[in-house]
């Protein structure tokens, strides 16, 4: 892809992300393109349809998520780190939300939600086993509880006006993985 190209599909996954959490699956698809600086065109010959749209996003927002865990790593302590990538996640969640009537469709084989689930279990693990060699983490703990618990909170205070609960549900279950 171009550089311009890919500058263009960048954003539109961006600005397709922020409307989808703050407007639903009804975010209009011209304000995005017009957001975005391209015209209607560009969005379609990209992704055809709104559902094509959905799951691009869905899965760039993955991949930035399970990314994030070691460039997080790379520039803070493991528990900072920790702390930072939780917070991405209720981030990411609450983007999901705003997907979630068009994402069932596209995300309709328990393969694909296993393979998000096991890509995200891994980004957790890898700051697990950071925390713990460094001391800052209890060793020894399951990634998929913590991630459970990350669900729970979003599940709790998912919404927007909840995010500062979000944050303080976040500092308990970092005190309870605390080495």
């Amino acid at each position: 892809m171009r550089a311009d190209a890919r500058s263009n599909h960048e954003r539109l996954l961006a600005v397709a992300a922020e409307a989808f959490a703050r407007d639903g699956a009804q975010a209009s698809l011209k304000a995005v393109a017009r957001e975005a600086g391209v015209g209607i065109g560009t969005l379609y010959r990209r992704f055809p349809t709104r559902e094509a749209l959905v799951e691009a996003v869905y899965q760039h927002e993955v991949d930035r998520l399970c990314e994030a865990a070691g460039d997080l790593l790379a520039g803070a302590p493991p528990a900072a780190a920790l702390r930072a990538w939780m917070e991405r996640f209720v981030d990411f969640m609450a983007a999901k939300h705003g997907m979630a009537d068009v994402l069932r469709p596209v995300l309709v084989s328990e393969d694909d939600r296993q393979h998000t689930r096991d890509r995200l279990r891994s980004a957790i693990a890898t700051l697990l086993a950071a925390g713990a060699e460094a001391g800052e983490v209890r060793a020894g703990l399951d990634p998929n509880d913590l991630l459970m618990a990350l669900g729970g909170i979003t599940m709790i205070a998912g919404e927007e006006r909840q995010r500062e609960l979000a944050s303080r549900l976040i500092d308990l279950v970092l005190l309870g993985v605390a080495a």
